[in-house]
């Protein structure tokens, strides 16, 4: 890698920049924009019922996706267990 000329930007990526890079993806503005009409729509009440019972389901699929990289140690996400498990078809659409 040549080092960056006077005046220009590195190309490089950190750490801290995949982290922020990643929760922006995970997070995304849905969950900002939504919120407002989730509230108005079910109240204060229902919207922490939604997010508490949507929080359970990913914790449980958090905690079978540990499982399956546990039992099966391989580099990839839900696609690479849903291909051997469901069929390669499966696979494709999950990816």
């Amino acid at each position: 890698m040549q080092p960056a000329a006077e005046g220009q930007f590195k190309r490089t990526m950190k750490a801290r920049h995949l982290v922020m890079l990643s929760l922006g993806g995970v997070i995304g503005t849905g969950l900002f924009f939504n919120t407002g009409y989730i509230i108005s729509t079910t109240g204060a009440l229902g919207t922490l019922l939604a997010y508490l019972i949507g929080a359970v389901v990913v914790y449980l699929v958090m905690l079978c996706l540990g499982e399956l990289a546990v039992a099966m140690p391989e580099t990839g996400a839900f696609h690479v267990y849903a291909a051997r498990y469901l069929g390669p078809a499966t696979g494709y659409t999950v990816a």
